[in-house]
């Protein structure tokens, strides 16, 4: 590769700058955090009446064109996250839009109204 090239994507890397991560500041009640990715906004377990566990993941995915993304996956074993059996995803203009559909997906699994929000995802 030619130093211009280098140099070229260098730049192109320097302009991609995750967003401060905010997790801290989304606390949701009954719903465990889970140790964030590079580009997470928040990410927590939702455990529904039934006991199975889901993690919605909010993260930031401007990078690649897909804005803010919310995504829904099922939880195995108390901690093995099954990313390639995702559920769900949505994205949302905003972070602040992405945050808002991210409390809203654990507190609707919590209530044990999964098809609900897979339905009017879909719907």
């Amino acid at each position: 590769m030619a130093t211009n090239e280098v140099v070229e994507e260098e730049k192109q890397y320097a302009m991609i700058v995750p967003l401060p991560q905010v997790q801290d500041l989304v606390e949701i009640d009954m719903a465990p955090t889970i140790a964030l990715q590079t580009l997470d906004l928040a990410r927590h377990v939702a455990i529904a009446p039934d006991g199975k566990r889901y993690v919605v993941a909010t993260y930031n995915d401007t990078h690649m064109g897909r804005q803010y993304v919310t995504a829904l996956y099922p939880q195995q074993n108390g901690y093995l996250t099954l990313f390639r059996l995702m559920i769900q995803e949505t994205s949302s203009d905003t972070a602040e839009q992405a945050i808002q559909k991210h409390r809203e997906w654990v507190e609707l699994i919590q209530q044990g109204k999964i098809k609900k929000l897979t339905k009017v995802i879909k719907g």
